[in-house]
Protein backbone atom coordinates (compact mmCIF):
# COMPACT_ATOMS: atom_id res chain seq x y z
CA UNK A 1 0.00 0.00 0.00
CA UNK A 2 1.00 3.52 -0.01
CA UNK A 3 0.63 6.95 1.49
CA UNK A 4 1.61 10.40 1.09
CA UNK A 5 3.58 11.93 3.85
CA UNK A 6 5.73 14.97 4.08
CA UNK A 7 5.79 15.51 0.73
CA UNK A 8 6.53 11.56 -0.10
CA UNK A 9 5.20 8.58 -1.10
CA UNK A 10 5.65 5.88 1.30
CA UNK A 11 4.71 2.01 1.04
CA UNK A 12 3.91 -0.40 3.90
CA UNK A 13 1.95 -3.40 4.31
CA UNK A 14 -1.06 -4.19 6.02
CA UNK A 15 -2.11 -7.09 7.91
CA UNK A 16 -5.88 -7.53 8.87
CA UNK A 17 -6.85 -10.48 11.09
CA UNK A 18 -10.18 -12.17 9.78
CA UNK A 19 -12.94 -11.35 12.15
CA UNK A 20 -11.80 -7.86 13.31
CA UNK A 21 -9.60 -6.30 15.11
CA UNK A 22 -8.91 -4.40 18.39
CA UNK A 23 -6.04 -2.26 17.73
CA UNK A 24 -3.37 -1.25 14.99
CA UNK A 25 0.31 -2.39 16.06
CA UNK A 26 2.70 0.03 13.67
CA UNK A 27 5.95 -2.56 12.93
CA UNK A 28 9.37 -0.54 11.79
CA UNK A 29 12.27 -3.20 10.55
CA UNK A 30 15.68 -3.07 11.33
CA UNK A 31 19.07 -1.53 9.13
CA UNK A 32 18.79 -2.47 5.25
CA UNK A 33 15.57 -4.53 5.78
CA UNK A 34 11.97 -3.35 4.62
CA UNK A 35 8.36 -4.77 5.68
CA UNK A 36 9.33 -8.47 3.43
CA UNK A 37 12.29 -9.18 4.56
CA UNK A 38 11.55 -8.19 8.60
CA UNK A 39 8.18 -10.51 8.18
CA UNK A 40 10.79 -13.72 6.57
CA UNK A 41 13.17 -12.55 9.36
CA UNK A 42 10.54 -12.80 11.87
CA UNK A 43 8.76 -15.76 10.58
CA UNK A 44 5.70 -13.74 9.92
CA UNK A 45 5.54 -14.04 13.33
CA UNK A 46 3.88 -10.56 14.32
CA UNK A 47 1.11 -11.58 11.17
CA UNK A 48 -0.60 -13.91 13.52
CA UNK A 49 -1.25 -11.87 17.13
CA UNK A 50 -4.79 -11.90 17.90
CA UNK A 51 -7.02 -9.11 17.38
CA UNK A 52 -3.87 -6.58 15.62
CA UNK A 53 -3.75 -5.22 12.30
CA UNK A 54 -0.26 -5.12 11.41
CA UNK A 55 1.36 -2.23 9.28
CA UNK A 56 4.54 -2.90 8.46
CA UNK A 57 5.99 0.64 7.28
CA UNK A 58 9.05 0.76 5.03
CA UNK A 59 11.92 2.90 5.58
CA UNK A 60 13.83 5.09 3.28
CA UNK A 61 16.31 2.68 1.68
CA UNK A 62 15.79 0.13 4.12
CA UNK A 63 16.61 3.13 7.42
CA UNK A 64 14.52 5.22 9.14
CA UNK A 65 15.55 8.52 10.79
CA UNK A 66 15.81 7.62 14.39
CA UNK A 67 16.74 9.50 17.47
CA UNK A 68 20.66 9.36 16.90
CA UNK A 69 22.59 12.27 16.32
CA UNK A 70 25.75 10.30 14.85
CA UNK A 71 23.68 8.96 12.11
CA UNK A 72 23.98 9.19 8.67
CA UNK A 73 21.38 6.73 7.25
CA UNK A 74 19.85 7.64 3.58
CA UNK A 75 16.80 8.75 5.69
CA UNK A 76 18.94 11.25 7.93
CA UNK A 77 20.94 12.49 5.03
CA UNK A 78 17.49 13.16 3.08
CA UNK A 79 15.88 14.83 5.88
CA UNK A 80 12.96 12.09 5.59
CA UNK A 81 10.34 12.96 7.72
CA UNK A 82 9.34 8.82 9.38
CA UNK A 83 7.25 10.81 12.13
CA UNK A 84 5.33 12.06 9.59
CA UNK A 85 4.94 8.55 8.10
CA UNK A 86 3.68 6.90 11.28
CA UNK A 87 1.26 9.94 11.54
CA UNK A 88 -0.66 9.24 8.38
CA UNK A 89 -0.86 5.50 8.41
CA UNK A 90 -2.09 6.05 12.30
CA UNK A 91 -4.89 8.58 10.65
CA UNK A 92 -5.69 6.37 7.95
CA UNK A 93 -6.01 2.77 9.27
CA UNK A 94 -6.60 3.26 13.06
CA UNK A 95 -10.22 4.36 13.06
CA UNK A 96 -10.34 5.31 16.92
CA UNK A 97 -8.22 1.78 18.16
CA UNK A 98 -5.94 2.15 20.41
CA UNK A 99 -2.04 2.21 18.18
CA UNK A 100 1.11 0.73 19.65
CA UNK A 101 4.73 0.67 17.99
CA UNK A 102 7.43 -1.39 17.72
CA UNK A 103 10.56 -2.11 16.24
CA UNK A 104 13.78 -3.58 15.75
CA UNK A 105 17.12 -2.05 15.74
CA UNK A 106 17.18 1.06 13.57
CA UNK A 107 13.33 0.55 13.76
CA UNK A 108 13.61 0.48 17.83
CA UNK A 109 15.00 3.92 17.56
CA UNK A 110 12.43 5.63 15.39
CA UNK A 111 10.05 4.35 18.29
CA UNK A 112 12.04 5.88 21.06
CA UNK A 113 11.50 9.22 18.72
CA UNK A 114 7.92 8.64 18.77
CA UNK A 115 7.66 7.79 22.30
CA UNK A 116 9.85 11.33 23.25
CA UNK A 117 8.52 13.21 19.88
CA UNK A 118 4.96 12.22 19.04
CA UNK A 119 3.49 10.18 22.37
CA UNK A 120 -0.15 11.08 21.67
CA UNK A 121 0.12 8.47 18.38
CA UNK A 122 0.70 5.14 20.73
CA UNK A 123 -0.32 3.34 23.77
CA UNK A 124 2.50 1.57 24.16
CA UNK A 125 5.52 0.67 22.46
CA UNK A 126 7.98 -2.44 22.56
CA UNK A 127 11.80 -1.64 21.35
CA UNK A 128 13.89 -4.39 20.07
CA UNK A 129 17.43 -4.65 19.91
CA UNK A 130 17.76 -0.69 20.59
CA UNK A 131 18.95 1.54 23.25
CA UNK A 132 17.84 5.12 24.38
CA UNK A 133 20.95 7.25 22.68
CA UNK A 134 22.84 9.16 25.76
CA UNK A 135 21.82 13.11 25.87
CA UNK A 136 24.81 14.09 24.27
CA UNK A 137 23.95 11.82 20.99
CA UNK A 138 19.71 12.40 21.47
CA UNK A 139 17.79 14.47 18.66
CA UNK A 140 14.79 15.11 20.87
CA UNK A 141 15.61 16.13 24.43
CA UNK A 142 13.74 18.46 26.33
CA UNK A 143 9.72 17.55 25.49
CA UNK A 144 6.66 17.28 27.56
CA UNK A 145 7.00 13.83 29.21
CA UNK A 146 3.70 11.71 28.55
CA UNK A 147 4.24 8.22 30.61
CA UNK A 148 3.45 5.30 28.29
CA UNK A 149 4.15 1.64 29.05
CA UNK A 150 7.34 -0.22 27.17
CA UNK A 151 8.60 -3.40 26.73
CA UNK A 152 12.36 -4.00 25.79
CA UNK A 153 13.94 -6.68 24.47
CA UNK A 154 17.99 -7.38 24.28
CA UNK A 155 20.55 -9.63 23.68
CA UNK A 156 23.44 -10.26 25.85
CA UNK A 157 25.70 -11.04 23.12
CA UNK A 158 24.44 -8.59 20.58
CA UNK A 159 27.67 -7.61 18.39
CA UNK A 160 26.03 -4.86 16.79
CA UNK A 161 24.26 -3.15 19.42
CA UNK A 162 25.82 -4.15 22.37
CA UNK A 163 24.35 -4.44 25.42
CA UNK A 164 26.62 -3.12 27.42
CA UNK A 165 26.05 0.56 25.87
CA UNK A 166 28.31 3.19 25.23
CA UNK A 167 29.81 2.89 21.46
CA UNK A 168 29.11 0.34 18.57
CA UNK A 169 32.33 -1.37 17.03
CA UNK A 170 33.97 0.28 15.03
CA UNK A 171 32.97 -2.35 12.16
CA UNK A 172 29.32 -1.51 13.36
CA UNK A 173 29.43 2.16 12.53
CA UNK A 174 30.89 2.40 8.98
CA UNK A 175 28.38 -0.80 7.97
CA UNK A 176 25.74 0.71 9.24
CA UNK A 177 26.49 4.52 8.58
CA UNK A 178 25.46 5.39 12.37
CA UNK A 179 27.07 5.62 15.69
CA UNK A 180 27.20 8.38 19.43
CA UNK A 181 27.07 6.78 22.67
CA UNK A 182 24.07 4.62 23.72
CA UNK A 183 22.76 3.99 27.07
CA UNK A 184 22.94 0.11 28.37
CA UNK A 185 19.92 -1.68 28.10
CA UNK A 186 19.16 -1.79 31.69
CA UNK A 187 20.14 1.59 31.65
CA UNK A 188 17.37 2.02 29.18
CA UNK A 189 14.42 0.63 31.19
CA UNK A 190 15.74 2.68 33.94
CA UNK A 191 15.37 5.47 31.94
CA UNK A 192 11.58 5.16 30.73
CA UNK A 193 10.98 3.83 34.13
CA UNK A 194 11.84 7.75 35.72
CA UNK A 195 10.09 9.09 32.89
CA UNK A 196 7.04 6.92 34.05
CA UNK A 197 7.76 8.34 37.72
CA UNK A 198 8.88 4.63 38.96
CA UNK A 199 10.69 5.31 41.42
CA UNK A 200 10.18 2.08 43.32
CA UNK A 201 13.12 -0.52 42.62
CA UNK A 202 13.01 -3.03 39.94
CA UNK A 203 12.63 -6.69 40.51
CA UNK A 204 14.49 -9.51 38.62
CA UNK A 205 12.95 -13.21 38.03
CA UNK A 206 15.03 -15.63 36.06
CA UNK A 207 12.54 -16.89 33.48
CA UNK A 208 15.28 -19.92 32.05
CA UNK A 209 18.73 -20.22 32.51
CA UNK A 210 19.06 -18.01 29.11
CA UNK A 211 16.23 -15.25 29.71
CA UNK A 212 15.67 -12.77 32.50
CA UNK A 213 12.75 -10.49 33.31
CA UNK A 214 13.17 -7.26 35.46
CA UNK A 215 10.13 -5.61 35.97
CA UNK A 216 10.04 -1.36 36.93
CA UNK A 217 6.39 -1.18 38.25
CA UNK A 218 4.66 0.74 40.93
CA UNK A 219 1.01 1.24 41.26
CA UNK A 220 -0.33 4.25 39.31
CA UNK A 221 2.67 4.62 36.58
CA UNK A 222 2.50 3.05 33.21
CA UNK A 223 5.32 -0.27 33.65
CA UNK A 224 8.39 -0.66 32.06
CA UNK A 225 9.57 -4.39 31.18
CA UNK A 226 13.25 -5.46 30.23
CA UNK A 227 13.51 -9.04 29.20
CA UNK A 228 17.46 -10.15 28.55
CA UNK A 229 18.14 -12.78 26.64
CA UNK A 230 21.15 -14.52 27.95
CA UNK A 231 24.16 -15.31 25.10
CA UNK A 232 21.60 -13.87 22.03
CA UNK A 233 22.63 -11.81 19.49
CA UNK A 234 20.92 -9.01 17.11
CA UNK A 235 17.85 -10.88 17.07
CA UNK A 236 14.17 -10.88 17.66
CA UNK A 237 13.43 -14.24 20.07
CA UNK A 238 11.00 -16.54 19.05
CA UNK A 239 10.65 -19.53 17.19
CA UNK A 240 12.11 -18.39 13.80
CA UNK A 241 15.90 -18.53 13.88
CA UNK A 242 17.83 -15.59 12.24
CA UNK A 243 20.31 -15.96 10.15
CA UNK A 244 24.05 -16.80 12.27
CA UNK A 245 25.47 -13.47 11.10
CA UNK A 246 23.57 -11.57 13.39
CA UNK A 247 24.23 -14.40 16.25
CA UNK A 248 21.76 -16.63 18.32
CA UNK A 249 18.32 -16.56 19.05
CA UNK A 250 16.27 -17.18 22.11
CA UNK A 251 13.85 -19.30 21.79
CA UNK A 252 12.50 -19.64 25.46
CA UNK A 253 11.07 -15.66 24.64
CA UNK A 254 7.95 -15.11 21.79
CA UNK A 255 8.38 -11.62 21.41
CA UNK A 256 4.92 -10.95 20.22
CA UNK A 257 3.32 -13.83 23.13
CA UNK A 258 5.28 -11.43 25.50
CA UNK A 259 4.13 -7.80 23.85
CA UNK A 260 0.41 -9.50 23.89
CA UNK A 261 0.70 -10.27 27.71
CA UNK A 262 2.65 -6.85 28.74
CA UNK A 263 0.70 -4.79 26.95
CA UNK A 264 -2.56 -5.72 26.29
CA UNK A 265 -3.37 -8.26 29.24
Amino acid sequence: MQIDAAGRTRSYTLIEPDGGHDRLLLVFHGSTQNAAKFRSFTGGAFDAIPGTAVAYLDGFRGNWNDARVASRFPARLAGVDDVAFAEAVVKHHADGREVYAAGYSNGGGLVVRLLHERPDLIAGATIIAAQQPAPSNFLVPGLPVVPKPVLLVHGTADRIVPYEGGEMAAWARVAFKVGGEMLSTPETAAYFAARNGITAPPTTVDISASLTRTDHHQAGHAPVRLFTARGAGHTVPGPHPAPRLVGRTNHDLHTTTAMAEFLWS
